[in-house]
Formats: C-alpha cells, sequence, structure tokens
C-alpha cells in the first residue's frame, strides 16, 4: 500500500486510464516478480512476451486490481506485486495530468 501522504491513495486515475502491458516474467512464479508476482488470472496474455492486466484494455478502462472509487479513496488489491508499469509511474508525469483529466480531477 502506497504512503497515506501520497495523493495516489485518493486518486486512482492512472488505474483506469492507460492499458497495462509488461512481460510474463513478472507474473507469480516468474524470474523477477516482485514479492509474489502479479496474480496471472488478473491478467489477459496478449503476445508470447507480453500480458496485460484485465481491465486496462476495456473502452472504459479500469484494473482488475483497482479498488475504491476513483478520486475518493483507492487501493491496489496487489500492490506489493504490481508489474512494473505500475511501478514506475510517477505523478510528475504528464500522464498522470492526462489520466487526472479523463475523471475530471485537477492536475497534482
Amino acid at each position: 500500500m502506497p504512503d497515506t501522504a501520497s495523493p495516489c491513495v485518493s486518486c486512482g486515475a492512472c488505474c483506469a486510464a492507460f492499458r497495462v502491458d509488461f512481460h510474463p516474467v513478472e507474473l507469480e512464479g516468474g524470474a523477477f516478480a516482485w514479492e509474489t508476482g502479479v496474480p496471472a488470472a488478473m491478467t489477459v496474455p496478449v503476445t508470447a512476451s507480453l500480458v496485460r492486466m484485465a481491465g486496462t484494455d476495456a473502452p472504459e478502462p479500469r484494473c482488475l486490481a483497482l479498488e475504491g472509487e476513483i478520486g475518493v479513496a483507492v487501493a491496489c488489491g496487489i500492490y506489493g506485486a504490481r508489474p512494473s508499469p505500475c511501478r514506475e509511474f510517477d505523478t510528475v508525469h504528464d500522464a498522470c495530468a492526462r489520466a487526472r483529466k479523463r475523471h475530471g480531477l485537477p492536475p497534482l
């Protein structure tokens, strides 16, 4: 779980705005999995070398691991095992501002 001082715990817009693709080695049991790795049941295969978080490729994307209400209070159900794109997402990047705008939230 992120630090409660982080704006991410009340946002979640990035988890409902972008596709989240990553290499299968980050899945449970994979060579480079964080902690336990991303549960395979929460992903969909894209290619032999790419999987995607379920729900992130929908017309109105929302990661299957996202819990709570965007802009109010959210949590990642697999925070310790989240994939690298989620670990690398930065709130100072313009992608954060785009995601927040998509959900009617002001930039940070």
